[in-house]
Order: C-alpha cells, then structure tokens, then sequence
C-alpha cells in the first residue's frame, strides 16, 4: 500500500492521501430499480431477482476469502437497497463458513457490519 502511494504521489502530489475507503465513497449504490434492470429479472422474467443475485455473489466473495473489502462492502450495500434484510445478509454469509471456512466468515461478517453500520436501515 505503502508503495502504491509514493508511486500515486510521484504522478499527481494529489494523490498523497488516496485512500481505498475514500475512493469507495465515490461509488453511489444503485436504486433498485436500476439493479433489478442489470442484475434481476427484467430480462428473464422467470429469473432470480436482484436481492437474491446480490445475496448469491456475496455468498461468492465471501467463498473467496471475503479479501475484496470493496466488493464485499457494496455488495451488502447493494443487497439492502435491493430489499435484503441484515438478517438474511447474515445468513447468506454464515451459510459459507461450511464451505469457505471460519475465518473467511468472520472477516466477512466484519465487512458487512460496517457496511451496516454505514447505512440508516433500521431493518433486521
């Protein structure tokens, strides 16, 4: 990280305080509606909508280690905007530690609490 920054800082002096958090907020989630066009069942009507979509690629990231923070935080992002509860959110990445393991779970889980954290649903 270190060396990404000096070579960021050597390129534009502006860049010195680049951080990944920060630049994740520059990521607006997307209405539901527009997720339900791109990943739901617009085209297949018969398909999985979006909130299930979005709870299956997390279940992916989490199976994968959870090591894409951003991946994972916008994910649970996402998958409440899409209608997704906290506690199916929480069961989809439970349900990986069978095949992920504990710790991928765990790091998981810390990802979308802070994801959770961030947003002003209420739901559980």
């Amino acid at each position: 990280m270190a060396q990404a920054q000096e070579m960021a800082q050597a390129l534009n002096p502006g860049l010195e305080s680049f951080s990944p958090k920060g630049f994740e907020a520059l990521l607006p989630t997307m209405p539901k509606e527009v997720m339900e066009m791109m990943f739901g069942n617009t085209v297949n009507k018969d398909g999985l909508d979006a909130k299930t979509r979005l709870l299956l690629t997390l279940a992916g990231l989490t199976c994968q280690g959870a090591q894409a923070d951003t991946a994972v935080r916008q994910t649970v992002r996402h998958a409440l905007a899409a209608g997704a509860k906290k506690q199916e959110i929480v069961e989809a990445i439970g349900q990986m530690s069978v095949f992920a393991g504990i710790p991928a779970m765990t790091r998981a889980l810390e990802l979308a609490q802070e994801a959770m954290d961030d947003t002003k649903d209420d739901e559980t």
